[in-house]
C-alpha cells in the first residue's frame, strides 16, 4: 500500500492545535527580545537578510534556522529558541531569509551560507548549524558545504525533497524531481569527519522519522559521526520547545557539541 504523502508531510493538518502553538512562539519570542535585545547583523542586501544575534561571550555559537517549508515565518517567531543556550553561555543567531515562491530553495541555501559566514566573521570561531523542519534541511546543507560548520543539530529536518513534489506543499516551491534531487542533502557527498545529530518528535509522521534516520545511516556509513533520536511525546511543532529550557537534554547535547570544537 502506497503512502499518502500529503498526509505524511502536511504537518499543519496533522497537528490541528498548531495555530495556538505558533501564536505562543510569537509571544514568547517577543518577550525574550524585550528582556534581552539582540544585535541585528546584516548578511545581505535584502530586507530579510539579517539575523538577530543573542551574544553571550567568545567561543562557538549556534545558528538556529527556522522552518515553515521555506515559504512561511521569519526570525521574529523564534527569538526564545536562544534562551536555553544563552543561559548555558552559548551565543545564538536567528536569521530570516527570503521565502518561496519569491525565490527558489537553492537561493535560500545560499542565503544561509552567507548568514553563516557573517556569523563566523563576527565570532571568529566555529558555528553549529541548527534548525527545525526546513531549517533542519538548511542546517544539513551548511554542514555539507561550509568548512566553519563542524557540527549540526537538525530537528525534524527534510533531507530528501522528492517526496514533497506531489504534495500541496510544492505549490509555492515549484520543485520538479530533478531540482528536488539536487537539493537533497541525503544525495550529497557526506561531510566526513563532522558531526550530525538528526532528531524528530516521536509523534511525527513515519516519513519525518524515516528521513532523520536515513541521513544518520547514510552519512554515518561515510565517516560522519551521527546520532538519531525520536523525542518522546513531541509532535512537529512541540519538538523545538526544549531549546527554550536550559535544563533540557537538547540544550545539554548542543552544549556538549560546542565543547568538542
Amino acid at each position: 500500500m502506497s503512502l499518502d504523502l500529503e498526509a505524511e508531510y502536511n504537518n499543519r493538518t496533522r497537528v490541528p492545535e498548531h495555530p495556538a502553538i505558533i501564536a505562543s512562539w510569537a509571544s514568547d519570542s517577543a518577550a525574550y527580545r524585550e528582556a534581552r535585545p539582540p544585535r541585528v547583523v546584516r548578511y545581505g542586501d535584502g530586507e530579510r537578510h539579517t539575523f538577530d544575534f543573542f551574544e553571550v561571550g567568545p567561543g562557538p555559537a549556534v545558528m538556529f534556522i527556522h522552518g515553515g517549508y521555506w515559504q512561511a515565518l521569519d526570525k521574529s517567531f523564534f527569538s526564545h529558541m536562544a534562551r536555553g543556550l544563552n543561559a548555558l553561555g552559548i551565543g545564538v543567531a536567528v536569521p530570516s531569509y527570503d521565502l518561496c515562491p519569491n525565490v527558489r530553495i537553492g537561493d535560500i541555501v545560499e542565503q544561509m551560507r552567507a548568514a553563516c559566514a557573517a556569523l563566523h566573521g563576527e565570532i571568529n570561531a566555529p558555528v553549529i548549524a541548527s534548525g527545525h523542519s526546513a531549517g533542519g534541511h538548511l542546517a544539513a546543507c551548511l554542514l555539507a558545504t561550509d568548512a566553519h560548520v563542524p557540527a549540526a543539530y537538525a530537528i525534524s529536518g527534510l533531507f530528501e525533497l522528492k517526496p514533497i513534489v506531489p504534495t500541496s506543499i510544492n505549490s509555492a516551491l515549484r520543485l520538479d524531481d530533478e531540482e528536488a534531487e539536487a537539493l537533497s542533502p541525503l544525495s550529497w557527498p557526506s561531510p566526513e569527519g563532522k558531526i550530525l545529530d538528526a532528531v524528530a518528535g516521536a509523534a511525527e509522521s513515519s516519513e519525518y522519522l524515516r528521513q532523520s534516520a536515513a541521513i544518520v545511516e547514510a552519512w554515518g556509513a561515510d565517516g560522519v559521526e551521527t546520532r538519531y533520536e525520536a523525542i518522546t511525546g513531541a509532535n512537529h511543532f512541540t519538538v523545538i520547545a526544549p531549546l527554550a529550557d536550559a535544563n533540557s537534554a537538547m540544550c545539554a547535547r548542543i552544549l556538549e557539541l560546542t565543547t568538542r570544537l
